[in-house]
């Protein structure tokens, strides 16, 4: 038996644990899909906003692989922490090790100001409104949702996604597993105004047009966009294409129609599409700003906390890039959200390129010192770094998997542990198993007919932990 532990349980690490299962070259095959989590599903569970019901669906899908009687999910286990396995000490449980920890720390945009209170990584406001234990139940509900107008520094899908939360109503979202401290923070929120803010071009944005065209869609909003900063964009005034360059990727083309219609068209989602909504009400209507071509600079202060931010105005620089114009533009703001990229963080015990920010490695094979290390392998983000979609993450586990399983011949005359979770027990710590994530389940279930919602979550490590030991319900 070919005995294989993989680290990550997201949709990485859930594909690769697939794609051992459908392989056919050794059909006797054992997958333990470890998680530092007692929950399984990763940015699924944690990254995806509560109200994209149907990316959240694919819980569904990677349930299945989870539930394969060859599979055993065990929760709660870290690797490579301080109270965790170390690489070397997993290594001795298993024929091989795939690790597909993702890339978990944000890009900083090292200006001035940005420790200030009131700055904060999109990311850690995602985690907040999906209850990520780390995050706990109150840095947003205490100050940050006070503002007035926000900015969001970037202009991919995360950006449009915390636009999206700060400007949508606080009652589209009771539907939703949003937990209770974020839903009445988001309730009482007083942003009117949402800046999302990038340095260059429409041309350059990283946003889908389905992620932009849900901005013009939600009640109580309205899309604002500058048609002088969407002219300063080349490929703006020739869609069809530049002279002499290559055609505009479809996407693109999708993304100009659209912002053309809303600079054309004075916004979407005007207050007159709000019948019954009275002003200065908690759904009253809240602006979109899509701004371009302005880079941070700095981020002011006022009072001890964030005031604004000021912003260099840019301009194409004819090669692909920007410069700045040596103009500036003050923009007010008590909430700032960095959206501005990842970055995957070293795990104790593997090696590390600090540059790219990924494990080094030969097709998913972990090199040590340029030479491969026999059975450790890499798959996901911490492989090729933050890039692509969900999808994308499947043909990179059949990548590493196709390595690991050319390897098999020798991995099998590998020493592997008859009881790994028995081991980790000894070592001192307390996996959750499926049926654990199954009580958690039931659990929130619980909370959310308490609430009169559907499922909410539990969003406290004290929360998880006591519900996963109550497998009997």
């Amino acid at each position: 038996m070919l005995s294989v532990a993989v680290v990550g349980s997201g949709p990485s690490g859930v594909y690769t644990a697939q794609a051992l299962l459908q392989q056919s070259l050794v059909p006797d095959v054992c997958v333990h899909v470890l998680d530092r989590l007692p929950t399984p599903y990763g940015l699924v569970r944690y990254g995806v906003a509560p109200d994209h019901e149907k990316i959240k669906s694919l819980q569904n899908s990677l349930r299945t692989v989870l539930e394969d009687e060859r599979v055993t999910f065990v929760g709660n286990v870290g690797v490579g922490g301080a109270d965790g396995v170390s690489p070397a000490r997993l290594a001795e449980l298993y024929h091989a090790v795939v690790y597909c920890v993702g890339a978990s720390a944000d890009r900083a945009l090292a200006v001035p100001g940005e420790g200030l209170p009131g700055s904060y990584s999109a990311t850690r406001f995602v985690s907040w409104y999906s209850a990520h234990p780390d995050i706990g139940t109150d840095p947003f509900a205490r100050d940050a949702l006070a503002a007035r107008s926000a900015v969001v520094i970037g202009v991919g899908n995360v950006a449009v996604d915390v636009a999206r939360i700060l400007a949508r109503g606080a009652g589209e979202l009771r539907r939703t597993d949003v937990p209770r401290a974020a839903l009445r923070a988001l309730e009482e929120s007083r942003v009117r105004e949402v800046h999302i803010v990038g340095r260059r071009g429409p041309s350059q944005a990283r946003f889908t047009t389905k992620e932009l065209r849900e901005l013009g869609a939600l009640p109580g909003a309205r899309v604002v966009v500058d048609p002088t900063e969407l002219a300063l964009d080349p490929a703006y005034a020739a869609p069809d294409g530049l002279p002499g360059a290559l055609p505009l990727p479809a996407v693109v083309r999708r993304n100009l129609e659209v912002l053309r219609g809303w600079s054309v068209g004075g916004g979407a989602g005007a207050a007159g599409d709000m019948p019954g909504r009275a002003p200065g009400s908690a759904d009253a209507v809240r602006r979109i700003r899509l701004r371009f071509f302005l880079r941070p600079v700095e981020l002011l202060e006022r009072g001890g906390r964030v005031a604004g931010v000021r912003f260099a105005r840019t301009a194409p620089d004819g090669a692909g890039g920007v410069r700045d114009t040596g103009r500036y533009e003050d923009v007010e703001a008590q909430l700032v959200l960095r959206a501005v990229g990842y970055r995957g963080v070293e795990l104790p015990g593997l090696p590390f390129d600090p540059v790219r920010g990924t494990v080094p490695h030969a097709a998913g094979r972990v090199l040590r010192g340029g030479v491969p290390s026999p059975g450790e392998y890499v798959a996901g983000w911490i492989k090729r770094g933050p890039t692509g979609v969900i999808g994308s993450n499947r043909s990179c586990a059949k990548e590493t998997v196709a390595s690991l399983l050319a390897d098999a011949a020798a991995l099998t005359r590998r020493t592997a542990a008859d009881d790994p979770l028995a081991e980790l027990r000894e070592w001192g710590l307390r996996p959750v198993e499926w049926a654990g994530w199954l009580s958690i389940e039931r659990a929130e279930a619980e909370l959310g007919r308490s609430l009169g919602r559907g499922p909410v979550k539990i969003p406290d490590w004290a929360g998880l932990l006591a519900a996963a030991r109550d497998e009997n319900g």
